[in-house]
């Protein structure tokens, strides 16, 4: 850690006058504080906290000017993460693209791909055409990694203020969660599994019972995390009037999810805009009006409860049809299975390629090598991810690629609200603000 004092108010001819610079390592706070105290008395100091892990799930740097243990100047430092995602996606396929934007906020892949292939099939024209049982699928996933989300979230913010057994909780139940996702898409993260059209394939035989069987043990581990933490006095001492953001404050800066829902907005796009037929399933939009980090706590609670609703409904509407869209110029080309070395093109289909016309063969080569054309045109969608609104500005030129695709990511938005959360708290609320905003730093650095 190094730390920085800057005289305030300093006039124009003390301009050329070096800044005090005080290096501090290994060192308890209290002697930090004294050998600041007597190297610039009087004087703020700028404290680089990060880049590091500080109640977020990436590289994030705080910028802080203290006046003392008080932060009276917040400041994000962005970048470290940067994976040129969007760049990428003008060089790949619309197929393609899928397995570049899982990655972009990794605790919640499924919501990437769903809106980057809403968008697409926008273009495409196809939104009404797209099975009735992919749709479903699709719902089932992202609310499973909404609660996989959550509990990230409230695990690790628990960690951070010193609280060890919500961690232990939280990942044991977000490991169950990831098992689901392995025995359907092969993977446990970056699933690819969402495709313009429908899925990539259809559930796995033993997906159902094993969601259905997972559903009451989730419940019982929201119950148990409930215990350590909602009634808890340290949590409560360090969660509640810290962080504060009222409604005025998140409709200025663009702030959304359980953030502006804490402020006693019902706003959740699930409702607001519907998509993936939201509109049909019974779930409560989850409010609070504390405005503060213990108020988005529960608010996160809550909605993982609404989820497992969610995930009940959809289980009852599974019927069996189709996972991809009919039209062959359009669907991707391939009959998927999850065998004992992983997800694959099933032998079947590829003996049906193989051996079918020569037409067919060339047909699927081309689809599989060029792509599908998309029709000129732009299109901005956007869902409910677990951090707020996700949208995904698609633009297309009417080739097999796209020509330019622009995300707006729930956390790169949030951040803006650091300064406004922080400024005139102390320093160890810094902590229990940002892990309010829960932010995830494959979204904000794209």
């Amino acid at each position: 850690m190094s730390l920085r004092s800057a005289a305030p108010g300093r006039r124009a001819d003390d301009r050329s006058r070096p800044p005090t610079v005080v290096t501090v390592s290994g060192q308890d706070w209290d002697e930090v504080l004294a050998a600041a105290d007597d190297a610039a008395a009087g004087e703020q100091i700028v404290v680089n906290m990060g880049p590091q892990h500080p109640s977020t799930h990436g590289v994030l740097r705080l910028i802080l000017t203290l006046d003392g243990e008080m932060v009276t100047e917040a400041r994000c430092g962005i970048g470290y993460l940067h994976t040129g995602i969007e760049k990428n996606l003008e060089y790949r396929t619309w197929v393609q693209g899928v397995t570049y934007v899982t990655r972009m906020d990794y605790l919640s892949p499924f919501f990437n791909e769903t809106v980057y292939c809403l968008g697409v099939e926008r273009l495409l024209g196809i939104t009404d055409d797209i099975p009735d049982r992919a749709t479903v699928i699709r719902v089932l996933l992202m609310e499973l990694n909404r609660i996989s989300s959550h509990l990230v979230a409230l695990a690790t913010g628990g960690m951070e203020l010193g609280a060890m057994a919500p961690m232990f909780f939280g990942f044991r139940e977000r490991e169950r969660i990831l098992a689901v996702f392995e025995t359907i898409t092969g993977l446990r993260m970056n699933h690819g599994y969402v495709r313009p059209g429908g899925v990539a394939m259809d559930l796995p035989d033993d997906a159902v019972p094993q969601i259905r069987d997972l559903l009451p043990t989730l419940a019982r581990g929201f119950r148990d995390l409930e215990g350590l933490l909602t009634e808890s006095y340290i949590w409560k001492a360090r969660t509640r009037d810290i962080g504060y953001l009222d409604m005025a404050g998140c409709l200025a800066l663009g702030v959304t999810g359980p953030v502006l829902r804490s402020t006693g907005l019902p706003h959740d796009l699930r409702r607001a805009q519907p998509y993936c037929g939201y509109d049909t399933y019974e779930f409560d939009v989850c409010t609070r009006d504390a405005c503060d980090s213990y108020a988005r706590y529960l608010i996160r609670v809550d909605e993982m409860y609404q989820s497992l609703k969610i995930v009940e409904q959809c289980l009852d509407r599974l019927r069996p049809g189709p996972v991809m869209i009919a039209d062959k110029k359009l669907a991707w080309p391939a009959d998927l299975t999850l065998g004992g070395d992983g997800l694959g093109t099933s032998p079947t289909h590829v003996a049906d390629i193989m051996g079918g016309s020569m037409e067919g063969l060339i047909h699927h080569f081309k689809l599989v090598t060029e792509g599908i054309r998309v029709p000129a045109g732009q299109v901005y969608t956007a869902i409910e991810s677990p951090r707020g609104e996700l949208g995904a500005h698609v633009i297309s030129d009417g080739g097999t690629r796209p020509y330019r695709v622009h995300f707006r990511d729930p956390s790169f938005t949030n951040l803006q609200a650091v300064a406004a959360m922080c400024e005139g708290g102390m320093i160890a609320d810094v902590i229990a603000a940002v892990a309010g905003l829960d932010p995830v730093m494959g979204g904000v650095d794209r």
